[in-house]
């Protein structure tokens, strides 16, 4: 194999002037985070919305809550994100494609809204799977205590189901970090797109990739420790994972 390794390129300026090879990665490692936070902001408080309506007694609740998941669900990413991002802008109004086009960090927005939506959905049966897991009883109680439906939820319902899928949960969280590499075909330069630049410039493909793997799995890493943390503190002795 004929192939110069250079591991010291990442301490080389790059030629955008905005510092070294290894600040690119570090600039698209930011922006990965920052789009999978606010995507996973949507993804959890749209999914938990639909997740309940699933289990709603109202067919009209279910009938919503069963066309959005299999809308989001079944529909690959990458076409979510096309959607959102080169088609929607033709469909609206002229005045609103426009402002759509000329929004400031558009793919960034994009990506976020786009990855979100799509998680949304695989929250929501994953809370729904939670709901239905419980006893019986537990509903039954909140409604002889003289509690609505929705304190029914707010109260026993919810934080039970959400102790249950935390570990779901954590899984669907990573994904969505990994997700977010799929908006650079959209432009957004998020870690993989930074990677992608290095090597255009550099030619060092394999230690650019190599170092935004090992971003990716650092990354993960801690995502995966604190969660356990988290189903620690949150675990009820004698009941699920508490001891």
């Amino acid at each position: 194999m004929n192939y110069n390794w250079n591991w010291g390129i990442f301490f080389q300026p790059n030629p955008m002037g905005t510092g070294t090879y290894l600040d690119m990665l570090l600039s698209g490692l930011a922006l990965t985070l920052k789009t999978a936070a606010l995507a996973w902001v949507i993804a959890l408080i749209t999914g938990s919305l639909v997740g309940v309506m699933r289990t709603l007694p109202s067919k009209g609740a279910n009938w919503f809550g069963f066309a959005y998941v299999e809308f989001f669900r079944n529909m690959p990413l990458l076409v979510q994100l096309f959607l959102w991002f080169f088609v929607l802008p033709e469909l609206l109004p002229k005045g609103a494609g426009t402002w759509l086009k000329q929004l400031p960090n558009a793919p960034f927005w994009t990506a976020a809204i786009g990855v979100g939506f799509f998680m949304s959905a695989r929250v929501a049966v994953q809370l729904q799977a939670g709901i239905g897991s419980l006893p019986r009883g537990q509903k039954m109680a909140a409604t002889a205590l003289g509690l609505t439906t929705a304190q029914g939820y707010r109260y026993v319902l919810l934080p039970m189901a959400f102790r249950i899928i935390l570990p779901p949960l954590t899984s669907e969280f990573l994904n969505t970090i990994k997700n977010t590499a799929v908006a650079i075909t959209i432009g957004l330069l998020e870690l993989t797109g930074q990677a992608r630049s290095m090597q255009e410039f550099s030619f060092q493909v394999f230690e650019a990739f190599t170092a935004a793997t090992i971003l990716y799995l650092l990354v993960n890493a801690v995502v995966v420790t604190a969660m356990r943390f988290l189903e620690r503190w949150v675990a009820i002795p004698g009941y699920i994972t508490g001891k």
